[in-house]
């Protein structure tokens, strides 16, 4: 009875310091506001403005910063912040609802990390509290990443609970705010097939094609062509002097379209090399994933949540490692999977404190403005560590059908 009243004082006194952290942290972020550091606010505005003015052809549909290039789903739920924020012109109030979007997100995430359990709780600091860049992304400069991502997590967390279709509703809604939520597609057709065979996944599938064709339509009534060119292009040029990652590349190479269809052609490759040889199981053909469950001549046996998070996070890093460019905005694409990517059973050879300076480098490499030659380059540097530690050390392997029958006999 001492014990356990013991474990309830420990438990509400744990509870208790997490409570004041919150508290502290969301200080902090208040603190962090100020309403002239919004960089594509206006534009968004004056985007969805055109939208809410009458206005359903994307190719005239256009802020400061040029055309509109996001899918639908941007335009609804900025037009709710335009009308929210007094028609965008209530800059403070936009940032304190974007804390609010940070908070969020850090809570989906905290849950995905609470899950899996493979991560050290101090890690989470460098999740939380260590990353000014992050807090800048969401808090100050408003941009419609941190809104992806939150959108994101939460299909993930939903995933993780064995709710797939409503979790493909939410992911197919974080597509339609920005168009790099789909590095994620790979892993997640993956598990996919791998739950319930090809089949049952045609309908999970068909779900999120339905829902970008409903939340585009008043778009493609109007134009079609224009719609899918403009908020799912994937030919985009970037611009040279904003790249994160390609700095130390001469221009003319960073522009050719040699270049740009060599990281396509590695991106697949390397994607179809962890399809095969990581992630599906050994001994397992690739073709049967794609039966159902009850058809299924070899035993496939469904990815535990460890594995589930690690294949959604793994096809999401590989396209981060192949990108044709990486903007500031663009670091909240995956900061908050690294250090699953590095503390989990992918990565064992690594030590702690190699880990920390991984981490501290590619910090560096982001918040280095303008970039370097040495902060692009260190920034590959450590990528390629996390994927060739994920490709030598894969997920776990998962138990054979001798094994599952010898456990149910004893």
């Amino acid at each position: 009875m001492k014990n356990m009243t013991q474990k309830k004082v420990l438990h509400y006194s744990a509870i208790t310091k997490i409570k004041h952290k919150c508290v502290i942290f969301a200080y902090y972020l208040l603190n962090m506001i100020n309403e002239n550091t919004e960089i594509d606010w206006k534009a968004y505005m004056d985007e969805v403005e055109g939208v809410i003015n009458g206005t359903y052809d994307y190719i005239q549909l256009k802020g400061d910063t040029g055309p509109l290039v996001y899918p639908a789903g941007f335009v609804y739920i900025f037009t709710g912040l335009y009308y929210l924020t007094d028609h965008g012109q209530n800059i403070r109030l936009s940032q304190y609802v974007f804390a609010v979007f940070y908070l969020i997100t850090l809570l989906l995430v905290f849950r995905i990390y609470h899950r899996t359990k493979k991560v050290p709780p101090y890690v989470f600091f460098f999740v939380c509290c260590a990353s000014y860049r992050i807090h800048s992304i969401f808090v100050l400069r408003l941009f419609n990443d941190p809104v992806a991502m939150m959108l994101l997590f939460g299909a993930i967390n939903l995933f993780l609970d064995g709710r797939w279709t409503l979790g493909c509703a939410l992911y197919s809604l974080a597509v339609s705010v920005k168009m790099n939520v789909l590095l994620f597609a790979p892993g997640l057709l993956f598990l996919l097939l791998c739950e319930f065979g090809l089949w049952k996944t045609l309908p999970k599938l068909t779900l999120c094609a339905v829902i970008q064709l409903v939340l585009g339509l008043p778009f493609l009534l109007v134009n079609p062509v224009g719609y899918f060119s403009q908020a799912f292009d994937l030919g985009r040029q970037f611009l040279f002097k904003w790249t994160v990652n390609w700095r130390f590349l001469p221009e003319d190479v960073f522009l050719s379209r040699y270049f740009h269809l060599a990281l396509l052609l590695a991106h697949i490759t390397t994607l179809v090399l962890f399809v095969l040889k990581r992630w599906k199981r050994s001994g397992n053909s690739i073709w049967s994933i794609l039966a159902d469950q009850s058809e299924r001549k070899e035993t496939v046996h469904k990815l535990n949540i460890i594995q589930t998070v690690l294949v959604l996070f793994t096809s999401n890093f590989i396209g981060m490692c192949f990108s044709r460019s990486l903007h500031y905005q663009f670091y909240v694409w995956y900061f908050h999977t690294l250090p699953y990517l590095l503390w989990s059973g992918g990565v064992k050879k690594l030590a702690h404190l190699l880990r920390v300076l991984i981490l501290g480098l590619i910090e560096l490499s982001w918040n280095t403005y303008p970039s370097t030659n040495y902060s692009s380059l260190s920034l590959h540097v450590c990528h390629f560590i996390i994927l060739l530690c994920l490709w030598l050390n894969p997920t776990p392997a998962l138990p054979s059908q001798k094994s599952d029958n010898k456990a149910k006999r004893h």
